[in-house]
């Protein structure tokens, strides 16, 4: 995956959430919102690349950044 930056950074921070969150003890709802806004950001960059149109993809890519 060495040709997509961005992609690259975005799993590597969904690791660093998914680890962070195994280390969280009684606070379920806090860890499941926390990993699903953190591994969301790269679901949104992988569809971006499949964006049909320039306006597409930047509007994808937007959504991620949210």
């Amino acid at each position: 995956m060495a040709d997509n930056k961005l992609a690259d950074l975005s799993t590597e921070f969904a690791v660093q959430i998914l680890k962070f969150t195994d280390s969280i003890k009684g606070h379920y709802s806090l860890a499941n919102q926390l990993e699903r806004s953190g591994t969301s950001i790269g679901a949104n960059i992988r569809e971006a690349k499949y964006a049909h149109g320039k306006a597409d993809f930047i509007a994808k890519l937007q959504i991620a950044l949210k």
